[in-house]
C-alpha cells in the first residue's frame, strides 16, 4: 500500500524486507516448525526423541533471524555493542536450558553445559570464524586489544572454578557445605568483575576496542525498528522452544546411546549457542572478523563470568539445594586448556583459516573423548 505522495508506507517496507530474506535464506522456511513442536509438545510429550529432533531444528531458523536482526543492529551501534549484544541474547538459550535443568535439580546436566558452553565458544565458534572467514579472505586483522581483554576475563574465571574443585580434594568433611559457601562468594566477585569489566571496554576506554576489520559496505541491513522487532519476538519462541527441547534431551539422549556428560558438553552447548555461531561466522565471511571473536571470546566470557555465577544465586531460590561452581576434573581441564588456546590463537591479531584447523581439532579431540570415555561421576 502506497501513500498519496506515491511513497511506500513503512509497514510496506518491512514486509518487502521479511519476504525478499525469506527467498534468499531458504532456511527460514524451517520456522514452521517452530508451532509445530509447540503443538507436539501438548499432543504427544511422551515422545521424547521426536521432540528433541524438532526442537533442535525449530532452533536453527530462530538462531538465523536473531544472528540477522543482530547484524543489523550491531551496523548502528558498533562491533564491540554488537558483539555483546549477540553474546547477551546467544546466552539467553543456555540461561533458560540451565534454569530448567536446575529446577529438577540435573546439576550434571547444568554444569555439563556450562562448561561445554565455555569450550564451544573458544574453539568451535572461534576456529569456524577463522577457518570460514580465511578461506575467502586469506589474512583478516582483528583488534587483538579486545581479544586478550576478553581471555584475560575468561582466564580469570576458570581460575575461580578451579578454586572449588581444589577445596573439594583437600578439605576435610563437612566439604559440600564449604564448597557452597566459597561458590557463592565467588560468583558475586566473578558478577561484580564482569560488571566493571563492560564498563571499561563500554565506556571508559571503549576507544580500545574499535573495530580493525573492513566489512563488506554493499550488505544491506534491515531497518533499526524491524531488527528490534524481531529480537524481542524471537528470543521470546526461542526460550519457548528451550523448554521443550530441555524436557526431551535427557531421554532422548538415553535411546540414542549418549551419555549424559555427551548430552551437556557437546549437544546442549552447540545448541545453546546456534544463534551466536550463525552470526559469527556469517560476520567472518563479510570481513567483520571483529564481530566474530568479539561474540566467540565475549560470549565464553559472560557464561563464565555472568551466567555461571548467577546459576550458583539463583539456586538457593529455586534449586533442591544450592548448586556450586565445583566442576569435575576434566571439564576444569579442558576450560583451562580452551582458554589458554584461544589466547593464543588471537594473540596476533591476525585470523587465518590454518589457525581455525588447530581450534576446530581440539574441540573435535574434547568431544570424541568425551563420547567415547565420559568422566566418571561429575557433580
Amino acid at each position: 500500500m502506497s501513500s498519496s505522495d506515491g511513497r511506500s508506507s513503512p509497514s510496506a517496507g518491512i514486509g518487502r524486507s521479511v519476504l525478499q530474506e525469506l527467498r534468499h535464506t531458504p532456511v527460514l522456511w524451517l520456522l514452521v516448525l517452530v508451532p509445530i513442536v509447540i503443538v507436539l509438545e501438548h499432543l504427544v510429550p511422551d515422545s521424547h526423541t521426536l521432540l528433541f529432533f524438532t526442537s533442535v531444528l525449530a532452533i536453527v531458523p530462530l538462531a538465523t533471524l536473531l544472528s540477522r536482526a543482530t547484524e543489523a543492529v550491531a551496523a548502528r551501534t558498533g562491533d564491540a555493542v554488537g558483539g555483546l549484544l549477540n553474546a547477551t541474547l546467544g546466552n539467553l538459550t543456555e540461561l533458560v536450558i540451565s534454569l530448567s535443568a536446575l529446577r529438577t535439580g540435573q546439576y550434571l546436566l547444568v554444569k555439563a553445559s556450562l562448561a561445554g558452553a565455555i569450550v564451544t565458544n573458544t574453539l568451535f565458534m572461534l576456529g569456524g570464524a577463522f577457518l570460514l572467514g580465511g578461506l575467502k579472505h586469506h589474512l583478516q586483522e582483528f583488534n587483538r586489544v579486545n581479544a586478550r581483554f576478553q581471555a584475560c576475563l575468561l582466564f580469570l574465571a576458570t581460575i575461580a572454578v578451579l578454586v572449588p574443585s581444589i577445596i573439594s580434594e583437600v578439605d576435610q568433611p563437612p566439604q559440600l557445605a564449604i564448597s557452597q559457601n566459597v561458590s557463592l562468594g565467588l560468583s558475586v566477585i566473578l558478577i561484580a568483575v564482569y560488571a566493571l569489566g563492560m564498563l571499561f571496554s563500554l565506556r571508559t576506554h571503549k576507544e580500545l576496542f574499535a573495530s580493525a576489520g573492513h566489512a563488506d559496505e554493499e550488505q544491506a541491513t534491515w531497518p533499526l525498528g524491524l531488527s528490534i522487532a524481531i529480537l524481542v519476538g524471537v528470543t521470546v519462541l526461542v526460550a519457548l522452544v528451550s523448554e521443550i527441547f530441555v524436557g526431551s534431551v535427557q531421554v532422548a539422549a538415553e535411546h540414542l546411546g549418549m551419555t549424559p556428560a555427551f548430552v551437556g558438553f557437546i549437544v546442549v552447548a552447540l545448541v545453546g549457542a546456534a544463534a551466536e555461531m550463525t552470526t559469527a561466522f556469517s560476520a567472518a565471511r563479510a570481513d567483520r572478523l571483529d564481530l566474530s571473536v568479539g561474540i566467540a571470546l565475549g560470549s565464553a566470557a559472560q557464561i563464565a563470568l555472568f551466567v555461571a555465577p548467577l546459576l550458583v544465586i539463583v539456586s538457593y531460590v529455586i534449586g533442591p539445594e544450592p548448586m556450586t561452581l565445583q566442576f569435575w576434573p576434566g571439564a576444569v581441564t579442558m576450560m583451562i586448556v580452551a582458554t589458554v588456546a584461544a589466547t593464543l590463537l588471537s594473540n596476533g591479531g591476525r585470523g587465518a583459516w590454518y589457525a581455525g584447523v588447530m581450534a576446530l581439532a581440539l574441540y573435535a579431540i574434547f568431544a570424541f573423548t568425551l563420547f567415547v570415555l565420559p568422566p566418571a561421576g561429575p557433580t
